[in-house]
């Protein structure tokens, strides 16, 4: 058994490490609160111009612009959203683990005789050193975006993937990130953004679906039964006005997925602080138990020797 200035030392030690882990839930809860509300606040206005956008891909017709028009796939480009600091549970890894499934799916295409290329942008210091572990080509990293993120901030990003997919080096443009449903509750997901087509509509609108209230989504899906063919007028030329309408659309999902992944990362960093400091606090009292009883048997040698000595000398 270990000696009590050990021990003492040990639970000194898991004391301060409990401070920390305690200070650390404390800050990732305020910043979770200020994101959720963030994320709430535009996570119904993201849904309902997805909403329009699919609403006119499905009842225009002969649309040129480039962001709509689908081609064989041969290039993709991957948005990979993460974060820059640990310390956050499994948030980091479920979606890595996400775009390793998908990286798997695409090589059984080469297998096949599809030769598909996978480059990738990278949001987050933690993805991109896991990507370039894997020795995945990465067109360009994003380190510096705030907490409190706006749509300016994120402009270099929808410019790039945009452009990209424009100038034909890209076939179709996903984004991997993580889905707010609660403080307890993250959920990692692919999900394409351009180009836009009725198929990637119907399965993000589902996906933010999911994150309304029962109410919200009976209306919705009401209203989607209930659709009827609607005829655009459209003043002046249609695929500029239908491209820089595309063009903002895309740049608001970007802009609500990265909000998405804010939050789903303060929340994942506040629930493994929780843990730890719990953790902290059982090893505290182990490690006091464990103390208590090599003090009483350090006592009861003394008493022991004290004896011994007295009977010695008697």
């Amino acid at each position: 058994m270990a000696g009590t200035k050990e021990i003492k030392r040990r639970i000194k030690s898991v004391k301060n490490t409990k401070k920390i882990t305690k200070a650390m839930e404390l800050v990732a809860a305020s910043k979770m609160k200020r994101s959720v509300s963030s994320t709430l606040a535009s996570r119904l206005y993201a849904e309902y111009s997805w909403e329009v956008l699919n609403s006119i891909a499905k009842n225009t017709e002969k649309i040129t612009h480039p962001l709509f028009s689908e081609r064989e796939v041969q290039n993709i480009l991957l948005i990979v959203i993460t974060s820059n600091r640990g310390l956050c549970g499994a948030y980091n890894t479920q979606v890595v683990k996400k775009v390793l499934s998908l990286l798997k799916n695409e090589n059984k295409k080469v297998d096949l005789g599809k030769e598909v290329n996978i480059d990738l942008v990278t949001i987050g210091k933690k993805g991109d050193t896991m990507m370039r572990r894997l020795n995945r080509n990465i067109i360009a990293s994003f380190f510096n975006l705030p907490d409190a993120v706006s749509l300016r901030d994120i402009s270099p990003v929808s410019e790039l993937v945009i452009s990209e997919f424009n100038l034909l080096h890209y076939d179709k443009v996903m984004l991997a990130y993580t889905d707010f449903v609660s403080a307890l509750s993250q959920k990692p997901n692919i999900k394409q953004v351009i180009p836009v087509s009725k198929t990637s509509l119907k399965d993000l609108t589902e996906t933010l679906g999911d994150n309304l209230k029962n109410k919200e989504k009976d209306i919705l899906n009401k209203e989607e039964e209930d659709a009827k063919v609607i005829d655009y007028l459209f003043e002046g030329d249609k695929s500029v006005f239908i491209g820089t309408l595309a063009e903002k659309i895309i740049r608001m999902q970007i802009y609500q997925m990265i909000l998405e992944s804010n939050t789903s990362e303060q929340s994942s960093r506040m629930v493994a602080m929780k843990n730890a400091s719990e953790a902290a606090g059982e090893m505290i009292d182990d490690l006091t138990l464990v103390f208590n009883k090599a003090r009483q048997s350090n006592i009861t040698r003394e008493i022991s020797e004290i004896s011994a000595g007295m009977a010695s000398v008697s």
